[in-house]
């Protein structure tokens, strides 16, 4: 199923997607957001600057320039919340524009040796704390 440019949240960056997440900052070929849902502490998502369905649209040097903003943010991730992994998610089943989803994951925290949950809707941070982490997760990247 393909989306519709028009209806896409990272395209128009509509009402939903600011309920959703935060954005960061720009980078090379894509935008970084920090979730508001914050079970996962730090989660994080990348989307390609271009309403594009699937990684393998890319020309090599689009999928070499995209993976190395991925690569950046988890970096900065890592430098600032030390997870004990970092999950990767790629799904776009109903909106087709091409993102990852990038979930911290710590020793005995929620879902640790399993998958991460979409949107548990368990954790909500408030404006100060949000704005103390993406302003930590900006200058590490």
């Amino acid at each position: 199923m393909y989306s519709d440019p028009k209806e896409c949240l990272y395209c128009t960056n509509n009402d939903t997607l600011r309920d959703l997440m935060i954005e960061i900052a720009p980078l090379e070929v894509s935008r970084v957001f920090l979730f508001k849902e914050q079970t996962y502490r730090g989660r994080c998502l990348v989307a390609y600057n271009k309403h594009v369905n699937d990684l393998f649209e890319l020309t090599d040097e689009e999928r070499d320039a995209f993976m190395k903003d991925v690569t950046r943010v988890t970096r900065a991730m890592d430098k600032v919340f030390h997870p004990e992994k970092i999950n990767y998610g790629a799904y776009s089943d109903k909106l087709s524009h091409l993102h990852f989803h990038l979930a911290p994951k710590y020793v005995g925290g929620p879902d640790y040796g399993g998958t991460f949950r979409m949107n548990p809707g368990e954790v909500y941070l408030t404006d100060a704390e949000y704005a103390e982490m993406v302003e930590a997760i900006r200058a590490a990247l």
